[in-house]
């Protein structure tokens, strides 16, 4: 049993979500088709946008003096159907951000 606990305390370290403040942040809308750095709380963020301004990838962690993050790294999973409703907005950790 002790075992188990173990185990599952290392697996789920390593599959962190984001949390609901930072999701909610990253639903906005931002300029298309660039890359955005800010600060939230005490993460540095980098932010990827496709054509229509979704955030489709994030970094996050300490940015170094030359803006580089350090960190972790989530891509999203964002699909939408004909009409253009979305049918599926997922984050998914990605491992390590240098």
């Amino acid at each position: 049993m002790r075992r188990f606990f173990y185990l599952h305390r290392i697996c789920s370290k390593h599959f962190m979500a984001l949390s609901d403040d930072i999701t909610k942040k990253l639903k906005g809308k931002f300029e298309p088709s660039t890359t955005t750095q800010f600060r939230f709380r005490s993460n540095d963020i980098v932010v990827q946008t496709d054509e229509q301004g979704n955030a489709i990838r994030a970094f996050i962690g300490k940015a170094n003096d030359k803006g580089i993050v350090r960190g972790d790294r989530y891509s999203r999973t964002l699909k939408k159907d004909n009409n253009g409703n979305i049918i599926k907005d997922h984050w998914e950790r990605k491992g390590k951000a240098s």
